[in-house]
């Protein structure tokens, strides 16, 4: 297949999965780091996590799965020579339900394990509030917005309000 695609113009390969001595995931790989000019379209039974996430990362433009039919397939095609991307419908549905059941990545540059309400009193000191507003904001008492302030300041290191701005500002929480 390399070689092919050495010896000649070639606008897009259609690419299996599981193949004798290279898999389709290696032949992608460098097809796409030696020939970048030529789209890849992945066409297998395989539409699972692994197999997806792992052609698109070595270079496919396009991946569907066999049951895809031949119209589906001769779009696929010539919106990859196009430079466009095309998932399969099953493949699509596949990746969005896996999206969608991840659970949500924590803030960035926060500990892991603060707490929703930690997370809420950060954002609200982010945005100049001070506890008595914050108290007000949540329902509760300053002593209780103290008591979570304490224990985000531990568990994120901070250091003092102004940290505290910082790192909600920082982390998209402001």
């Amino acid at each position: 297949m390399l070689d092919a695609v050495a010896e000649g113009p070639v606008d897009v390969v259609l690419m299996d999965l599981r193949m004798p001595v290279l898999d389709g995931i290696e032949t992608t790989r460098r097809l796409s780091e030696a020939h970048p000019e030529v789209a890849v379209v992945v066409l297998t039974t395989f539409a699972d996590d692994d197999s997806i996430l792992a052609a698109l990362g070595a270079g496919a433009r396009g991946y569907l799965t066999k049951n895809a039919g031949r119209q589906d397939i001769v779009r696929a095609i010539r919106a990859a020579a196009a430079g466009q991307s095309v998932l399969d419908r099953a493949v699509q549905d596949h990746l969005l339900a896996t999206v969608r059941t991840r659970p949500p990545e924590p803030a960035r540059g926060l500990p892991a394990d603060l707490t929703p309400r930690e997370r809420e009193v950060l954002t609200l000191i982010g945005q100049g509030l001070p506890n008595r507003a914050i108290a007000e904001k949540l329902f509760g008492s300053e002593a209780t917005v103290k008591t979570h302030i304490n224990n985000l300041f531990a568990k994120a290191g901070i250091k003092d309000r102004a940290d505290a701005v910082r790192r909600a500002l920082t982390a998209g929480l402001a």
